[in-house]
């Protein structure tokens, strides 16, 4: 079970997609659950990433400032594995 940081509710690790703070610095979805470094899960639902942007729960999970660039990235990210269409491609 692990803590999702947006909603806050338990869940079974597979129901989740992990970030990772990889050794570099770079921040990054997870979607193999196998990359190095530390980690830290949400739902997959675009609310749950914006609640924790809006709590910063990323940056306490981290250690470090999140900037704004690496949630959009995160969101576009997270609308892929997901398969979600929300995000439409610039210049579409």
């Amino acid at each position: 079970m692990r803590l999702c940081l947006g909603c806050g509710e338990m869940k079974p690790k597979r129901e989740l997609i992990r970030v990772v703070k990889a050794p570099d610095g770079e921040i990054s979805l997870d979607t193999t659950g196998k990359k190095s470094g530390r980690g830290a899960y949400i739902c997959p639902d675009p609310g749950c990433l914006e609640k924790a942007q809006k709590a910063r729960r990323l940056e306490r999970s981290f250690s470090c400032r999140v900037e704004g660039d690496v949630y959009d990235a995160l969101q576009q990210q997270l609308a892929a594995a997901t398969g979600s269409g929300d995000h439409l491609p610039e210049g579409g």
